[in-house]
């Protein structure tokens, strides 16, 4: 990627022919979509659709007359920190950033022509974005506002939830039996919390680059493999910390009835997020998690008593 100061004006005026290519398309989309029950808003769009061919022609004249036939190829996620990389649900922010970007180019250019060209191509912009405004009352209606919240409330899910929950069960259940078996082995809470840190630690580390490995969420949606490794491996390391923290109180019988407590919280938590945010019943949940807890955490009392 490149920063938009980096950019040289072949290149800046490249990517304005792209952006007016690509929210042509845009808009041609909104219209084909809307004909149907809205043809009176299809048609604006089909017009500032054929607005923005228009533009497309006056830049790529301008740039054919500076640099010749070649286009290089540059697009708005080839530039870090300007155009942002991301759907635009409103045509009232598509246009918004594409005037800033006219005039954010309009003040590198050097040739009076091409600075003229840009000027004028933001003023256009903006009243592409007046009228974007007053459609979206029209547009927006309660039924389209509801199925945008449910997608938006879907990737919240995939790219966060799922895995803190996945880390925050796995941090919780599996350090359970060897944080109690080494609390019955040795009756030593300092020790006992010493093996807990490791054990959250490591299944931290663990489960954090298992599940950056195994997704790269191309294809699922569910984000960047590093966010949702970090997630995951964070909540993994806090589901464990959690009830190894009371082993620093030195005395033993407090500090084994307080982690006990504090593993109960957890597991009603983790019933109450898989009831939340994954449709699961809550008693059904949390009976799962009950029972999965209370056998690693008898398998860590019998082995540390044996």
């Amino acid at each position: 990627m490149k920063r938009f100061a980096d950019l040289t004006e072949q290149e800046i005026l490249a990517l304005a022919i792209s952006n007016e290519e690509e929210d042509s398309r845009i808009y041609r989309s909104f219209a084909e979509g809307l004909r149907k029950d809205y043809p009176a808003s299809a048609r604006m769009f089909d017009e500032m659709a054929d607005e923005e061919v228009r533009h497309r022609t006056m830049l790529f004249d301008l740039y054919r007359e500076k640099f010749g036939e070649f286009l290089p190829l540059i697009r708005r996620q080839d530039v870090k920190g300007f155009v942002r990389d991301e759907v635009r649900r409103y045509a009232a922010a598509m246009e918004y950033e594409t005037a800033r970007f006219y005039r954010k180019a309009a003040e590198s250019a050097r040739d009076a022509s091409v600075r003229e060209l840009l000027i004028a191509l933001a003023e256009a912009e903006d009243k592409h974005e007046s009228l974007a405004e007053a459609l979206d009352e029209k547009l927006l209606t309660p039924s389209t506002r509801s199925a945008e919240d449910e997608t938006a409330r879907r990737m919240f899910v995939l790219q966060y939830v799922q895995p803190g929950l996945v880390g925050l069960m796995d941090g919780s259940v599996s350090t359970l039996a060897p944080l109690f078996a080494a609390a019955f082995a040795t009756h030593k809470p300092w020790e006992t919390f010493l093996v807990g840190l490791a054990a959250s630690v490591g299944a931290g580390i663990s489960m954090g680059f298992a599940e950056a490995l195994s997704d790269d969420g191309s294809l699922t949606g569910r984000g960047t493999p590093w966010l949702r490794g970090g997630v995951c491996g964070l909540m993994t390391m806090v589901g464990g910390l959690g009830h190894t923290l009371p082993f620093l109180i030195p005395e033993f019988w407090t500090a084994t009835v307080i982690a006990i407590i504090v593993v109960i919280i957890e597991l009603a938590v983790i019933s109450w997020i898989r009831w939340r945010y994954m449709d699961t019943p809550f008693f059904s949940a949390a009976f799962q998690i009950m029972v999965g807890g209370a056998l690693v955490f008898a398998a860590g009392i019998l082995i540390g008593n044996s």
